[in-house]
């Protein structure tokens, strides 16, 4: 599936000079029009947002701190965490055998409950995740929701907020030498190959993982860092 680049002219620039994107059916653009308000948040927490040293060199801050902070400030404007469950009712209807004496069907039911993902943050009609270094399996978990939700009609697009990769390990790295750390322990820092990036993202996003879901990626990279 071909990328799109409507962000480039629906996204403030202070925002786009601090992240990268990857959208397909040009998300940014159907998510300005149709959600407008929530459109505008999205921005609002994108710009208040900035990468910390801690949030790369604090043990276990690669895991949780960015993404809790996020959470938070979506949270703080009314953005929920989600999950859509369904619920299949079957009734299977025996229809009488006069004959027999019958005179009246008999009906069975049977009811089926499926139990669904939970989406980080949704309003309005837009669902949102933060990915910013679990596991990559997270990205087809999301992505399958987003899939099944648009689907259903429940979601005109849908948001990913994960990170860049190469120029977030350097910048690590850099930051690690001058906190005095042995250079070992500066490479391990976002060194695992098995977490959520643009690298795992990308292949995902062109073999049309979403279907038919307008689908916007935004990436926390070393721009969005500050000392």
């Amino acid at each position: 599936m071909d990328l799109t680049t409507s962000y480039e002219a629906t996204i403030r620039p202070a925002v786009l000079q601090r992240y990268e994107f990857l959208e397909v059916r040009n998300a940014a653009a159907v998510l300005q029009v149709t959600n407008p308000g929530v459109f505008d948040e999205l921005q609002q927490v994108l710009e208040s947002f900035t990468l910390a040293t801690s949030d790369l060199l604090t043990p276990g801050g690669q895991e949780s701190q960015v993404a809790a902070r996020l959470n938070r400030a979506f949270r703080s404007l009314g953005w929920r965490e989600a999950r859509v469950d369904t619920l299949i009712k079957l009734q299977l209807r025996k229809l009488p055998f006069k004959p027999a004496g019958e005179s009246a069907p008999v009906v069975v039911d049977t009811e089926t409950f499926n139990e669904g993902y939970l989406v980080d943050n949704f309003k309005d009609r837009v669902a949102l995740d933060v990915e910013w270094n679990a596991k990559d399996g997270n990205l087809d978990r999301d992505i399958s929701a987003y899939r099944a939700l648009y689907d259903a009609g429940l979601i005109d697009g849908a948001v990913m907020i994960s990170r860049t990769q190469s120029d977030l390990r350097m910048l690590a790295r850099r930051l690690a030498a001058d906190a005095g750390w042995d250079e070992a322990e500066g490479k391990k820092i976002l060194g695992t190959t098995t977490t959520t990036n643009v690298e795992k993202l990308r292949p995902r996003i062109t073999r049309g993982d979403s279907h038919g879901c307008p689908f916007l990626a935004v990436l926390i990279s070393a721009d969005t860092w500050s000392p």
